[in-house]
């Protein structure tokens, strides 16, 4: 009995500090919203920035005139959760020495029946989809082709460019053909492409192969109308020598703003800035890589896209790799689970040569890493990830709550005494480097809450797909959302 008394003490002590931090929380930010107009922003740690390397404050970004975010709500109502537990612990232990033969605690307690289990107990709850879309038909002319070139970085670059093409040859009333594998990536790897038919209810993509089987090896793009001025379409000698090489002609190569080749960065461009442009009766054009286009980015970028459709999201993986995706998470992770993107490799230099460096200390990251946990309640992480072991072993030595170890779950190599990704060896898709990235994403995208890398391409497609499907959570964030690096390295 004495024993149980004293593991109830120590649950209240816990109690008491955890209320105590969450009534200094509510006081903080009334004091915010009253004093918004007297209180000055904090310098923030910039990369060259004078202040010592070596600090060791971890520095907030304030928004000190915003009115107080729906996060710190958020932030409450996860706190009030956590003490409802713990309340619920305190009674568990006081009690458990005076049980009633097989009457259990739960029994006595008249609170019993409500139920703070599960993913977040509304604090992570799903987002809602908008109501209405804005969106324009795509209704392509049968015989008029948009080309489509995508040369920027990896796999998710060229879906960012894939997406923005499909915009264009939208306006443009003309069916897109996918690039070749001789000089891209094989996308009906990784892509449902028959999907993207199917939710269109037409023709509206073609692979390259069907296109060459339609022109019967006559193929030509008749004009090149370069949305990048400068080199124009993107385009080097080298990949045009690639293009030539698959039997294409190709016609006159010219900007359709060439005094955009003295900009340092893109302009934003408009629909009415973009038809009296790219309008044409040619049979077959090309605008090139559309990657850094900025163009109508919040219509394109919009949950199901900007296009009319009956799907949730139009460009999704494959059956096989969706498939293989729900029995990895069957097998390894359950209905409740955190999905992190921790982008490492290149990402220091890459991080810290921005405003605000995106790469953090591995206990920094731990500690961000834990509150998402506490909030979601999961009980395990699936972990997407570049970084080298060494970096893994750290983080997932600091990943403990209560005393008691958050997994950190990878992809593990193939073995064939598991069957989790029997389709995808059985297709002959495993072992492929893009199809695993892919798998990847699927997997990050069913999770309850992602946590993502803010500058990272391979972060935002698994967005776009939680968007699409409906799986984003309240609690969906960058990793350390809102702070910046406790240390940051000087630049070379």
């Amino acid at each position: 009995m004495r024993e149980a008394e004293l593991h109830a003490l120590y649950l209240l002590k816990n109690q008491q500090s955890e209320l105590l931090r969450l009534w200094n929380l509510t006081l903080s930010a009334a004091t915010a919203t009253a004093d918004a107009a007297s209180f000055p922003s904090p310098p923030s740690l910039a990369p060259n920035s004078t202040s010592s390397p070596n600090s060791t404050t971890s520095r907030k970004v304030d928004r000190p005139n915003a009115p107080i975010p729906a996060s710190t709500m958020d932030e409450f109502r996860s706190a009030l959760i956590r003490q409802i537990k713990l309340n619920k612990q305190i009674q568990g232990a006081l009690l458990s020495s005076h049980r009633l033969g097989n009457l259990s605690s739960e029994a006595l307690d008249e609170n019993g029946g409500f139920d703070v289990s599960g993913p977040g107990a509304g604090v992570c709850r799903k987002v809602d989809r908008p109501a209405e879309r804005r969106t324009i038909e795509w209704k392509p002319k049968k015989d008029r082709f948009l080309f489509a070139i995508c040369l920027t970085g990896q796999m998710s670059n060229h879906l960012i460019c894939l997406e923005k093409h499909m915009f264009f040859a939208a306006l443009l009333d003309r069916i897109l053909v996918l690039p070749s594998s001789k000089v891209d990536y094989q996308y009906d790897r990784v892509l449902d492409i028959n999907h993207i038919n199917e939710c269109f209810g037409r023709k509206v993509v073609i692979s390259f192969e069907e296109f060459a089987e339609t022109k019967k090896n006559k193929m030509r793009i008749n004009r090149f109308i370069c949305y990048i001025a400068s080199p124009p379409c993107f385009l080097d000698e080298e990949h045009t020598k690639r293009l030539k090489n698959l039997g294409l002609s190709l016609g006159k190569i010219e900007a359709a703003w060439p005094e955009d080749a003295k900009l340092k960065t893109q302009k934003k461009r408009v629909v009415g800035d973009i038809m009296p442009k790219f309008s044409s009766n040619d049979e077959v054009i090309a605008i090139g890589d559309m990657f850094y286009a900025d163009v109508e980015d919040e219509w394109v970028m919009q949950p199901g896209g900007p296009l009319a459709h009956k799907c949730k999201t139009v460009i999704q993986p494959s059956r096989l790799i969706y498939l293989t995706a729900q029995r990895f998470v069957q097998t390894f992770l359950g209905s409740n689970f955190i999905a992190l993107h921790f982008r490492r490799h290149g990402f220091l230099k890459f991080c810290n040569v921005k405003k605000e460096s995106c790469f953090f200390p591995i206990p920094q990251a731990a500690e961000c890493i834990l509150q998402t946990v506490e909030k979601a309640d999961a009980p395990v992480i699936y972990l997407s990830t570049d970084a080298a072991e060494s970096e893994t072993n750290i983080l997932q030595s600091l990943v403990v709550l209560n005393d008691k170890q958050v997994p950190l779950v990878k992809r593990p190599g193939h073995n064939s005494a598991e069957k989790w990704d029997a389709l995808l060896y059985r297709n002959r898709l495993g072992g492929d480097s893009q199809v695993e990235a892919m798998l990847d994403k699927t997997i990050c995208a069913l999770s309850t809450v992602f946590i993502g890398s803010s500058g990272s391409t391979f972060t935002e497609d698994i967005i776009r797909l939680r968007r699409g499907w409906e799986s984003a959570s309240h609690c969906d964030e960058y990793l350390c959302q809102g702070e910046l690096p406790n240390y940051i390295a000087e630049n070379e």
